[in-house]
Order: C-alpha cells, then structure tokens, then sequence
C-alpha cells in the first residue's frame, strides 16, 4: 500500500472515530438534561481538545452518574466530584465547554 494511501485511510478512520465520540457525548448530555445546541457544541469542543484515552475516562466516569442524585447536589460538590476523575485537563475542557457554549446560546 501507498505511504498516501495509508495517510489518507488512518485520516478517515479517525475522523470517523471522532464523529461516533462527538454523536456519543451530545447524546449523553442531552440525555443529561442539556439542551441540543449547548449539548452539540461541548461535544464538538471536547472531542477537538481531549485525546481518545481523555475521552474514554470521562465516558467511565459519566456511566457512574446518576442524574437525579447530581440535581440534589451543590456546585461545589459536583466540582468535588468532577474534579475526583483525576485529570486537570478533562475538567477544564469540558468546564470552559460547558460555559463557553451556554453564554454563547449554542
């Protein structure tokens, strides 16, 4: 196979990867109580900046989520338990994701 060739596949494969994270995580958010637009914009934002392994941790920790538990719970205890997963980075992603895109009215 052509060194292009396999440049150009490994590029779809990826991008199709990225697509099938971006569906998953706006699916969950919305699920979530997100409304669409907001839900449609952190997905892409997330997905642009946390790597695949980032991606599967925060999936991990999203699964261990009870939505009415998390209603009932302060912003300081969710930022507590947000902030349990481990990674900075994560957090602040979806952190400045999670405001960008609800002052923006996504």
């Amino acid at each position: 196979m052509k060194p292009v060739l396999i440049v150009v596949t490994a590029a779809a494969l990826l991008a199709g990867c990225a697509a099938s994270y971006e569906n998953r995580i706006e699916r969950s958010l919305t699920s979530a109580g997100v409304s669409r637009p907001v839900a449609g914009c952190m997905a892409d934002q997330m997905v642009d900046r946390l790597s695949t392994a980032q991606l599967k941790r925060l999936a991990r920790f999203a699964k261990g989520v009870d939505r009415r538990e998390v209603e009932q719970m302060s912003l300081r205890e969710i930022q507590k338990r947000f902030q349990a997963i481990g990674d900075p980075e994560i957090v602040e992603v979806v952190t400045r994701a999670g405001l960008g895109c609800a002052l923006m009215g996504a």
